[in-house]
């Protein structure tokens, strides 16, 4: 049996949210982002378009102080009707 280890916060935590380019993706996704973890490092930010330019991934790191912070964070994402994936 594998035993899973729980994190220890504050730790440095990767987010990518996934969705349709050419939207409102990236105002509503940095907008959420900032409610939920204002001290985010803008240099740990990274995009990137699809083969196709139809969708943009968006890669944040952020510092969680708690799990409730990220599932709160991870619900709003999911819920943004231009969001198709939260990793």
């Amino acid at each position: 049996m594998t035993e899973l280890k729980l994190l220890t916060f504050p730790v440095d935590y990767p987010i990518k949210v996934v969705g349709r380019a050419g939207s409102l993706l990236r105002a509503e996704v940095d907008a959420i982002m900032l409610r939920h973890a204002p001290d985010i490092d803008a240099s740990l930010t990274s995009e990137r378009y699809s083969e196709n330019g139809n969708y943009l991934s968006i890669s944040y790191t952020i510092v969680a102080r708690s799990a409730a912070q990220v599932t709160a964070l991870a619900a709003e994402l999911a819920a943004q009707p231009h969001v198709i994936m939260v990793i």
